[in-house]
């Protein structure tokens, strides 16, 4: 099995359960995007939502994806940057527990924080604090952190930080490793679309990609955004919600179907579903049955609230990977 490096913004979540979508229009933060707020500002929301139903749990894009291939028993390390507080000793804690490998800096803000609220049609927006997260920087990337790995999974929202992510990019190509890429947020895509489309077509292999990640990267409804990203890079991946995934490798074309789920909330659905693709790929299985393992990691996850695998979401993967 080969082994799979993470890199992203080391959040800690707070999951926060809403009746409606009033305060979502109060706090004027658009449906389903992740948008990036001050620590004064993030303390702010948080207060605004006391008496709300809460829940906290380590979390960001690319470690929830790692967290899943733990789950799964494929080797795995984590590189991030926390605060010297609680909030980071949570970070790091709950990698530890699954046996992730934690290459963690601590820088001088507060740790990532991140509040997730679900609506009752289980769609989920993000109002995120970057903090320390964002404090990492190109100096951190040392070569003995990527040694070893045979895969590097890279979340959409570093797109936001150019020199960064153009760092991890050539440390990654230098050492040997497949480059795997969530593209984790429409607004972010638009934002960075002048530089993305280089990126992709230079260094990315594999890339994952919503209903609306893929028309704001392409401008193009699913199958034909399918065929233009699949110009680009090896793999190309969209996800379309209860019509499942399609998949695409020069001219192979695969359409997944979603597993029949109890939809409770989609947070994580997204990191889980290229969890148990990268897991497929690290096991040397066709693309399809790749597709068909990250259907079933993503129909698991939103069963339950987080965007963590309950336990007995994790014996039923285990049972059918059987």
């Amino acid at each position: 099995m080969k082994k799979v490096l993470g890199i992203g913004n080391a959040l800690v979540d707070t999951l926060v359960k809403l009746e409606d979508d009033a305060f979502l229009e109060e706090m004027k933060l658009p449906k389903g995007s992740m948008q990036l707020v001050s620590q004064d500002d993030i303390v702010d929301i948080e207060r605004k939502c006391e008496g709300f139903e809460k829940s906290m749990s380590g979390g960001g894009s690319a470690a929830n994806t790692i967290h899943g291939l733990a789950g799964l028993d494929v080797e795995t390390a984590f590189i991030g940057k926390v605060g010297k507080d609680e909030l980071g000793d949570l970070f790091a804690d709950d990698l530890r527990a699954k046996n992730i490998r934690p290459f963690l800096m601590q820088g001088e803000s507060h740790s990532g924080h991140a509040l997730a609220f679900v609506t009752p049609d289980s769609e989920r927006t993000f109002t995120t604090y970057l903090g320390a997260a964002l404090e990492l920087n190109p100096e951190d990337l040392q070569d003995r952190f990527f040694e070893g790995f045979d895969y590097l999974h890279v979340e959409g929202y570093l797109l936001q930080n150019h020199s960064l992510l153009q760092a991890i990019l050539e440390k990654a190509r230098k050492n040997g490793l497949k480059i795997s890429l969530d593209l984790a947020s429409f607004n972010v895509v638009e934002e960075n679309l002048h530089v993305l489309k280089n990126w992709v077509r230079d260094y990315v292999d594999i890339l994952f990609a919503n209903e609306e990640e893929a028309k704001a990267f392409t401008g193009k409804e699913p199958e034909l955004a399918l065929e233009e990203i699949a110009r680009l890079c090896e793999i190309a991946v969209v996800k379309v919600g209860k019509a499942g995934s399609l998949v695409r490798a020069g001219e192979e074309v695969y359409r997944i179907p979603a597993i029949k789920a109890a939809v409770l909330d989609t947070t994580g659905a997204g990191d889980a579903y290229a969890a148990g693709f990268l897991y497929g790929l690290a096991g040397g299985r066709p693309l399809d049955e790749c597709g068909r393992i990250a259907s079933l990691m993503a129909g698991k996850v939103i069963e339950g609230m987080g965007a963590k695998i309950g336990l007995d979401g994790w014996g039923e993967i285990r049972k059918e990977l059987s």
